[in-house]
């Protein structure tokens, strides 16, 4: 069960949350309400990934330019990331 837990578990569960949706609002002869509603969450659930998906920093090659900040006297957030 923990390989779900990466980076793409968001993917899993926005999957399955569209698929109970879709089944619980397009089973019984829907109307435009119903598509309408479903479109929300599907456009509501690409929102949210756009939002939290993980993407690379514009220093992320440049470790001369974070040495350089880091010694400047201003603060820097480090953030380590694993693909494992």
């Amino acid at each position: 069960m923990s390989f779900l837990l990466n980076q793409y578990s968001f993917i899993v569960v926005a999957i399955l949350l569209a698929a109970a949706t879709g089944f619980i609002l397009l089973r019984h002869k829907p109307d435009l309400k119903d598509y309408l509603a479903f479109t929300l969450v599907i456009a509501g659930l690409f929102a949210a990934w756009m939002v939290i998906h993980p993407h690379q920093t514009p220093l992320m090659n440049d470790a001369k330019a974070v040495q350089d900040m880091i010694g400047a006297g201003k603060p820097v957030l480090l953030e380590f990331q694993s693909p494992y």
